[in-house]
């Protein structure tokens, strides 16, 4: 599991912003939310351009080197903070996999070229290398592949090019570290058809729908979400398949279904396809709800107890102690990420009203 997550440099990041998942309180309450001592699901709250989406995308940097998995092309334009007095932007990843901690740490300049990459194992630096002058600490690194060519001038990854060309016990926290990132999955509910990680390719986002046992666990899911309409599959007249709503005559799902609709049909695709995401970030989750279908939205997001989960949102409704608790919900301003627990001298109990303590500014502070 991610363990903690740091930016500084990156897009509208200038100073460093931090996640510390495991910054966990004592509360009994929703312990569902919490996995292995760590933040398994979390809610960031915050104004209109102050970066909710893009600490998304700083989170998932990580997959663009380690991984071959899809990063949507142009998300990632406009790579470092103006502001900034350095030519990179940093990125700091500690993971956990049981009693062992990987602390991953790397700098990127504004073509998204590696200019600095260190890794440390318990406690313990396995390497630490300088690309723009070829240098650095690679004694560790050596010792754990020794047989490897380290003549390694065209690699633009050396973390990636030994777990690549090593035989590695899968047990090996490198080798969970690299399955952790690429099963990493951040997309948007809005209809954009955008996604970073999971999958190389979403070629089967319109075709998975055509199994009968899928097409009605979605209808039973639209119906349970207020959308009463049923559906079915016909072919079109190019003879393709292609999903209707099943109404005299039928309709067309893609072309006639509000944005809401469409946003569950981008929700349950990922859901069903995705089970085996070890982190899901999901931007403006909620962006088309009513408030009562995104608390349904939140509970079946919250069964997923492999998955650590983030979501953004607008949405005042969800800051309560019903759905969640106090360290899991987070506040983003411009310089920090704040967790509620952290952002009020005020001892938060389960009976507190934090929606309401939200709205008076009590995290203000």
């Amino acid at each position: 599991m991610l363990k903690l997550f740091e930016v500084s440099g990156f897009k509208n990041f200038n100073d460093t912003v931090c996640l510390d998942f495991s910054d966990v309180r004592e509360y009994q309450f929703n312990t569902h939310c919490i996995t292995s001592g760590l933040i398994g699901k979390a809610i960031i709250y915050g104004k209109n351009a102050i970066g909710k989406s893009n600490f998304g995308l700083a989170m998932f940097d990580i997959v663009s080197h380690l991984s071959v998995k899809n990063v949507t092309p142009n998300l990632y334009d406009y790579y470092l903070n103006v502001a900034s007095k350095n030519e990179y932007a940093e990125f700091h990843y500690v993971f956990q996999f049981g009693e062992n901690l990987i602390d991953y740490r790397y700098r990127k300049d504004d073509r998204q070229s590696l200019l600095y990459e260190e890794l440390i194992l318990n406690d313990e630096l396995l390497y630490s290398y300088d690309y723009e002058n070829n240098s650095g600490n690679m004694d560790n690194i050596k010792q754990l592949a020794p047989t490897l060519n380290w003549a390694f001038q065209d690699t633009d990854c050396i973390l990636k090019y030994v777990v690549n060309n090593t035989v590695l016990e899968d047990s090996h926290p490198l080798r969970l570290m690299m399955r952790f990132v690429n099963n990493m999955l951040w997309f948007r509910s809005l209809d954009e058809n955008r996604y970073i990680g999971f999958k190389t390719k979403r070629n089967d986002y319109y075709e998975f729908m055509f199994n009968d046992t899928t097409l009605h666990e979605f209808e039973a899911f639209l119906h349970s979400s207020g959308v009463d309409d049923n559906l079915t599959v016909k072919m079109n007249a190019d003879g393709k398949k292609v999903l209707y709503f099943d109404t005299e005559p039928a309709l067309p799902f893609f072309r006639v279904a509000s944005s809401g609709t469409r946003a569950l049909y981008a929700f349950f695709y990922w859901y069903k396809t995705a089970k085996d995401v070890s982190l899901m970030f999901i931007d403006e989750f909620d962006a088309f709800y009513h408030f009562e279908l995104a608390e349904s939205i939140v509970s079946i997001l919250e069964k997923m107890k492999n998955t650590q989960v983030i979501l953004t949102s607008h949405n005042t409704n969800l800051l309560t102690n019903k759905i969640m608790r106090p360290d899991c919900y987070f506040i983003l301003t411009k310089d920090k990420l704040t967790a509620l627990a952290n952002a009020t001298t005020r001892e938060l109990r389960e009976g507190h009203n934090l929606e309401k303590l939200y709205m008076s500014g009590e995290f203000n502070g």
